[in-house]
């Protein structure tokens, strides 16, 4: 029902190369797992002069048609929830969490964030509701933003991901013919949400250490854990699949339904 959901409000989500640098003009940060809250904020926010910025799950905002057609909506910053520490007081723009995963909150960016619908934190502002159909009034942060410095550069390069079950079935073909001539030896799930925690070094140790004809699929901010390694393509598949948030783990079931139904297993 989710993913109908999204897909038929925001378009089916599509393969992406998302910047992972900054711009030169000031941001805002967006975090959380809400595509409604970051569409308002992408059409409240289109003249401002400012650019959007994902952050953790929010990244898979950017494969779909609907919320990428924005061209302010720059790129992803920074990593998993739980670096919000970090990575919220570099960027020096206003931030805005949405759903759910905020961390306490650090002196270095106490003024400049905000929560929205289940997420809130004692003394920091909160964007009410919608009433009567209307959307969130945004204004405050983005007039915030409008004052503030640009981004300081956490790395530079590029993300891809956008392969929701849709996108992975369009390259069928592709798939098929790479698992029978050997390139593609097995296909392994790694998804859900990431930790703080020194063990979940664990799952970067595993993806690197992965045989070279294994392909990743993976949905939620456990793929911050491994989809920046250097891990390379098989032909024209990316190693690391992205299919979205958490949420989308849905996609990792219908590929692997379909890769049952044409190869013709039991299992």
């Amino acid at each position: 029902l989710l993913d109908a959901a999204n897909s038929e409000t925001y378009g089916k989500p599509q393969i992406t190369q998302v910047k992972t640098g900054v711009g030169k003009r000031p941001g805002i940060l967006i975090s959380g797992h809400d595509l409604r809250d970051m569409k308002e904020l992408l059409e409240q926010s289109k003249d401002a002069e400012i650019d959007i910025y994902t952050h953790s799950e929010m990244l898979p905002a950017h494969y779909y048609p609907e919320l990428k057609k924005y061209s302010h909506l720059y790129g992803n910053y920074g990593n998993a929830w739980h670096r919000q520490n970090v990575e919220f007081a570099s960027f020096n723009g206003p931030i805005l969490i949405t759903t759910n995963c905020i961390t306490p909150i650090q002196e270095s960016y106490r003024n400049r964030i905000f929560t929205t619908g289940m997420a809130g934190y004692p003394g920091i502002p909160h964007i009410v509701d919608r009433k009567n159909g209307k959307p969130k009034d945004l204004s405050a942060i983005i007039e915030l933003a409008k004052s503030c410095p640009p981004p300081t550069p956490l790395e530079d390069g590029t993300i891809v991901g956008g392969f929701a079950h849709d996108q992975v079935l369009a390259l069928a073909d592709k798939v098929v013919a790479a698992v029978k001539s050997g390139a593609i030896k097995r296909f392994i799930v790694m998804a859900g949400c990431d930790g703080r925690h020194k063990t979940r070094e664990y799952f970067t140790d595993v993806a690197s250490k992965l045989p070279e004809g294994t392909i990743i699929l993976t949905a939620g901010c456990a793929k911050y854990r491994y989809n920046k390694l250097p891990l390379g393509n098989i032909g024209e598949i990316p190693r690391v699949l992205d299919a979205g948030q958490c949420n989308d783990s849905y996609s990792l079931a219908v590929i692997a339904l379909k890769l049952k139904e044409v190869f013709g297993l039991d299992d």
